[in-house]
């Protein structure tokens, strides 16, 4: 019995929408929301990039996207492409002729922004390159680079003209028989994006990108995006996610990850739950955390753990969790094993411990889930 089925309050009804591929990645329709994240680093350093794509790829980003402002760029991207493992995307502004130059590099998506990409004629000559090498295209509205007749129209960046946008370059690629394309209407203002994605979930099906751009540093960045997405996507609103932080990209992996299984909505990795420390404390919380999420980056398979510096609530977050550990006195704990209590444990040998008990428990679940994948 699911646990959403014993807590009804605890589903997320997500809005239907309509699937399509980037590279091997569904997005939309029942697919899981996918990670993305962008490279930082010149994309003619081509060793760079891809190590940069590399580390987002084993962070979990399922998606990357590569700026390709120009023609040694798109050069560089027929290098970059065969060396990643996660499909990329191109990200395309102001010159259209990179957009067909991506695409001719193995690109699996173009991203392209209506506010500067150009007239209809060029917009046509990338849907048919896209066409031509089977690339998704991602319509990217961006508040910051509305296009000047919407400016004029509506005053100032708002949803209304953001929306608009969106819809009139869906309409072109429609008109073209293209219907591979996602879409996202972002805002650096929390409100903004929020009113748009909502406007922009009830006129289309396609499936949407969702991000607050240029959401600021890791702590801020982090926070702008928790409000912003974690609330579009607990009404349903959302295929696919970037966090954008001014950061590691893999750092935005992780922030992405940990919005979605916040919500239930993705599970990758260890889920520590861990208190904020007291003078109750049996054990140094905050260090044993640092250290443990260190250690722990490796496994990829879901799971919890709970680290408890005491017995207050303790106990009763380790009923629910798959390893835990809570403080007790005179330098020792009580270790939980699948929500029961197991054995004491000195504090100094905790951290290489429970290293070696999350990773038993990861091997007994991924043992179970491929003798269920086999029995299929």
């Amino acid at each position: 019995m699911s646990l959403n089925h014993v807590r009804p309050w605890r589903n997320i009804y997500r809005r239907s929408s309509r699937q399509i591929m980037v590279g091997n990645v569904p997005v939309g329709g029942d697919a899981p929301i996918s990670v993305q994240t962008m490279t930082n680093t010149l994309t003619t350093d081509v060793k760079a990039t891809i190590e940069q794509v590399n580390a987002a790829a084993e962070a979990g980003a399922d998606i990357v996207r590569i700026s390709v402002p120009d023609e040694g760029s798109s050069k560089a991207l027929k290098e970059i492409v065969p060396e990643v493992s996660v499909p990329i995307v191109a990200d395309i502004h102001f010159h259209y002729r990179r957009g067909i130059e991506a695409a001719e590099a193995g690109a699996a998506c173009l991203r392209i922004n209506p506010g500067n990409i150009g007239d209809e004629k060029r917009v046509k000559e990338v849907i048919k390159a896209a066409r031509d090498h089977n690339c998704s295209i991602r319509i990217g509205v961006n508040a910051g680079s509305l296009e000047k007749h919407l400016l004029d129209k509506y005053g100032e960046p708002c949803p209304d003209a953001m929306v608009e946008s969106g819809l009139d370059h869906i309409k072109i690629l429609q008109d073209n028989d293209f219907h591979e394309f996602k879409i996202s209407c972002k805002a650096s203002d929390v409100f903004m994006a929020a009113a748009a994605y909502q406007q922009l979930a009830d006129a289309t099906d396609a499936p949407i990108h969702l991000g607050i751009t240029e959401a600021g540093g890791l702590v801020s960045g982090t926070i702008k995006s928790a409000i912003g997405l974690g609330n579009l996507l607990w009404m349903g609103i959302g295929d696919t996610i970037r966090v954008s932080l001014s950061a590691d990209p893999v750092e935005e992996v992780k922030v992405g990850y940990e919005i979605l299984k916040s919500l239930g909505l993705r599970h990758r990795g260890v889920n520590i739950i861990s208190c904020p420390s007291c003078a109750r404390q049996g054990f140094d919380v905050i260090k044993t955390v640092e250290a443990l999420e260190k250690r722990l980056e490796h496994i990829k398979t879901p799971m919890s753990l709970s680290i408890i510096g005491c017995v207050v609530n303790g106990p009763g977050e380790a009923l629910m969790t798959d390893v835990g550990f809570t403080g007790g006195g005179a330098g020792s704990g009580m270790v939980y094993l699948a929500g029961k209590q197991s054995h004491k444990l000195n504090n100094d040998k905790m951290i290489d411990h429970i290293v070696e008990q999350v990773e038993k428990k990861a091997a007994e679940l991924d043992a179970a889930a491929a003798l269920a994948d086999a029995a299929e």
